[in-house]
């Protein structure tokens, strides 16, 4: 790590640098996904995916030494996350970032291992330790929230992104995993949103990671099983129905002051688009060719809007403070 990557930041401002950022890879990742199956399935130019896929590394790489320098810095600031019942949930997004990444880098095996093997065993790391905390500790139901679903997803990512490392068999024990506390997180969110106080403007973007889970477990139970079966419709049906759910409540999100908290946005469309493109793939049927599209360029939307703010918010010094 050089001197000159630690020192480009104010000491500050790292002190406060959020692991939050790690959704910004997430849904970076997501996009050049969404971009290379797009070349695949439906004809676009692959410089699309490519010039994605360097962008994403470069801002891999950079998050990665940014928060590597927080923790031998400011190890207290980086314990204080770990134990906070909201942000300790977002740790999970550290491992899923090198799950993404690896798949981008399918066609080198080496990086691609490299990258697999490490965000798995820290995932699984990060799977234990969340629950862990959910257990050990006294937690309020205003500490619930849709982050909760992010150690969750990152199960049902592994067989995504792992069949070309390991065998369908063990690939099981994390979709299992998935599948099984999804269903139980749903249940813990919606009691939250029907019954309580509604969540802090920041957290409100949050809500779109209820897309992730069905979607992305419809790709990983395709990639497992090859089968297009009933409950793999049943798995797209609910994310199709939870994404038009949000679009349905849209004025709940155009007022919201920005927070690094709406890349939160990101990552869930890019899992429905990638769905739809499979759907389409699968069946050659006319309505997922347009969901494919449609999402695809609403995500593509939703990313420049984003990044567009967090560049403004960058150069404003509203990013990186003390909360």
């Amino acid at each position: 790590m050089s001197d000159e990557t630690i020192k480009s930041i104010p000491s500050n401002r790292l002190q406060f640098f959020p692991v939050m950022m790690f959704a910004v890879i997430m849904g970076l990742s997501g996009l050049t996904l969404v971009y290379e199956r797009a070349h695949e399935v439906l004809g676009l130019s692959s410089i699309f995916y490519i010039t994605l896929k360097l962008l994403t590394t470069t801002i891999f790489i950079f998050v990665i030494i940014t928060y590597l320098a927080k923790f031998f810095i400011y190890p207290k600031e980086v314990k204080k996350e770990f134990s906070h019942p909201i942000r300790v949930n977002f740790f999970a997004a550290i491992s899923i970032s090198f799950l993404l990444v690896s798949v981008l880098y399918k066609h080198n095996i080496n990086i691609s291992n490299i990258l697999f093997y490490f965000g798995l065993f820290l995932h699984l790391f990060f799977t234990f330790n969340t629950l862990k905390f959910w257990i050990n500790n006294n937690l309020e139901m205003k500490h619930s929230n849709p982050a909760w679903f992010i150690p969750i997803v990152g199960n049902l990512i592994i067989p995504v992104v792992g069949t070309t490392h390991l065998d369908s068999m063990y690939l099981m024990f994390f979709f299992s995993i998935g599948i099984f506390f999804w269903v139980i997180m749903l249940s813990i969110i919606l009691n939250r949103i029907i019954f309580h106080n509604q969540f802090a403007p920041k957290f409100m973007p949050t809500l779109f990671i209820l897309i992730a889970p069905p979607s992305v477990g419809l790709i990983a139970y395709y990639k497992m099983t090859h089968t297009l079966d009933f409950f793999a419709l049943v798995l797209f049906n609910l994310g199709l129905f939870f994404t038009f759910l949000l679009f349905f409540m849209y004025k709940n999100f155009v007022k919201i002051k920005f927070f690094i908290s709406w890349w939160a946005f990101t990552f869930p469309m890019a899992t429905i688009a990638l769905a739809s493109i499979l759907m389409y793939e699968l069946t050659s049927k006319d309505i997922y060719e347009f969901f494919a599209y449609f999402f695809s360029f609403v995500l593509t939307m939703i990313v420049l809007i984003v990044a567009y703010n967090t560049i403004v918010h960058m150069f404003k010094k509203e990013i990186c403070i003390m909360e």
